[in-house]
């Protein structure tokens, strides 16, 4: 069973290395070039374009740090080329960095990391109270049009390390603009790991995640886009501080009752450290800002490893709002996890209705870009 020691430093470990070989100095293995902290993507002495910027935490870049890289990136359709390292710093972009693009300079997300550790019961520095689930963001995108590639967002907050807190959300990334497309990104943490939402109540904020992997307890993935999770991983955690099931929630939609498309998690995979049938696949999440949200949730053509409660796996988040009473659904998915054994509680979509719970369908006109 690993320890919440043994989980930061393995957070850590891959950006490790990679800023390791990305920061030396020796020469390259071959023809003795020296190494290019920035690979295929330039340098400021050779950029791609006008409007890209670089980043590298020891100074090989424009700046040191995200942060200072967005505050520059002033205007429409900028990139920011990322160095391999870790990046501890909270990061805001905002709305009006719209078409901005992070790439990280390595092929591996594991090199370039963006973590920092507050939480909702996170006292803030000036005394005016805690920062709140939204506050405790490592990483806050409002732009729309925004993209991301191999990079890692995280949010390292343990809860052994602060035992009398109780505001636990600890958010890696919220998500707030339409057409944001994350490409090969890892989103690390514990509770509330990645806020998919919108800008408002009544907008409609389209996300699309390909080939990303998310991890963590209490619901995990949640909030209230329009997002699209297509050939994902997702990873549910051991939790030491509890002894009996359910350790925690996979998705926790809260969808405008308006909006007719919620999340939809299609040719993924969901796997577990925890014992078997000790997480719930969903729960619905009707926000005190929104009580007529009506979550919605298809789930199909996916793996369920058998962390999942195939019995029962879905449950309220409050007694008001029963999930029955929300949208949730699956098709055709396969594992352990999905093994229907009381009807009942597993809705499922007929082939006809299965048509029009599709990429497409979410994301209408918009085709990202792989």
């Amino acid at each position: 069973m690993p320890s919440h020691l043994s989980r930061r430093n393995v957070l850590l470990a891959g950006a490790a290395a990679g800023s390791a070989l990305a920061l030396s100095a020796a020469p390259a293995h071959a023809h003795g070039r020296p190494r290019r902290p920035f690979g295929r993507y330039g340098s400021p002495s050779a950029r791609l374009t006008s409007t890209t910027l670089y980043v590298h935490p020891r100074g090989a870049g424009d700046f040191t740090g995200l942060q200072a890289a967005v505050d520059a990136a002033t205007g429409t359709g900028r990139t920011l080329v990322i160095a391999p390292g870790v990046y501890r710093e909270t990061v805001s972009v905002p709305a009006d960095r719209t078409g901005m693009t992070w790439i990280g300079a390595s092929e591996d997300p594991r090199d370039v990391v963006v973590v920092f550790d507050n939480a909702a019961g996170t006292p803030k520095p000036d005394g005016s109270g805690t920062y709140g689930t939204s506050g405790s963001a490592t990483t806050t995108l409002r732009p729309d049009g925004f993209t991301a590639r191999r990079i890692t967002f995280a949010n390292d907050w343990l809860r052994a390390d602060h035992p009398g807190v109780s505001g636990t959300q600890a958010v890696a990334v919220k998500v707030m603009g339409d057409r944001s497309a994350f490409f090969d990104c890892r989103f690390l943490g514990h509770q509330d790991t990645l806020y998919a939402d919108s800008a408002s109540l009544d907008t409609v904020a389209r996300q699309y995640f390909a080939r990303c992997y998310a991890e963590g307890d209490v619901d995990f993935v949640f909030g209230r886009a329009t997002a699209v999770f297509e050939d994902c991983d997702f990873r549910t955690l051991i939790r030491p501080d509890l002894t009996s099931a359910p350790f925690g929630f996979v998705f926790a939609p809260s969808t405008a009752v308006a909006n007719p498309r919620g999340f939809l998690v299609t040719r993924s995979r969901i796997s577990s450290e925890a014992p078997d049938g000790y997480y719930k696949l969903a729960r619905p999440w009707v926000p005190s800002s929104d009580p007529t949200a009506r979550p919605m949730l298809t789930v199909r053509d996916t793996h369920l490893g058998a962390g999942i409660d195939a019995v029962a796996p879905y449950t309220n988040m409050a007694s008001g709002h029963p999930w029955q009473d929300q949208r949730f659904a699956e098709y055709r998915n396969t594992g352990p996890g999905a093994v229907i054994t009381v009807p009942a509680n597993r809705p499922q979509l007929t082939p006809a209705q299965a048509a029009a719970h599709t990429r497409q369908a979410w994301l209408g006109d918009w085709r990202p870009q792989a």
